[in-house]
Formats: structure tokens, sequence, C-alpha cells
């Protein structure tokens, strides 16, 4: 018998989307690519860097500030070495600086 939409929990209602359900795989995929970029990073950077969003020809890590951009594209070649033996295909990267709200 099928649950009644008020009943559902979130994550139910957006699985049960099929648009909904591809943004949170890619959401899950850009966080796996976070995880797997850590590591190479420094404390310091790795503290700033976040997960943005991943596309089929790119994805994009979002930093507070343009020291942390300059410097995290300073480390782009660790980023992709780490990608690519973590097993993630391959993608373009960017490096943007999100604004605060």
């Amino acid at each position: 018998m099928p649950v009644p939409l008020g009943q559902r929990s979130l994550g139910d209602a957006l699985a049960a989307s099929e648009p909904l359900a591809g943004l949170l795989q890619r959401l899950a995929q850009s966080r796996a690519r976070l995880s797997a970029v850590v590591p190479v990073l420094d404390r310091e950077l790795a503290d700033l860097v976040q997960a943005g969003p991943l596309d089929d020809t790119r994805w994009i890590l979002l930093v507070p500030h343009s020291a942390a951009a300059a410097k995290l594209r300073h480390r782009l070649p660790d980023v992709e070495a780490a990608l690519t033996a973590a097993g993630h295909p391959p993608r373009e990267l960017k490096v943007k600086v999100a604004r605060p709200r």
C-alpha cells in the first residue's frame, strides 16, 4: 500500500522524484570526490574547501576567499592525482570563491 505523501520522509520523497534523485546522486558523488581530495591538502586549506556542483564535464570546488582559491589552484595537480587514484572519472576542475549569502 502506498505511503501517503504527508507521511513520507524527505529522503523518500526526494528519491521518488527522478530529477531530484539525480541531484542527490550528484551531490553524493561530489562529496565522495571531496573525501578523496582532503588527504592531499594541508589541514588549513582542507578545512576551507567545500564540494561544489558536479556535472558530466566539470567539478567545482568552493572556497571562502581568493587567497584560498589561489592556494588550491596551485594544488590542482595533486587534487587530480588523488581523484584518479580513488577511481573517480576525470572532470575539469574549477575553483570558485563562494560569496556569503
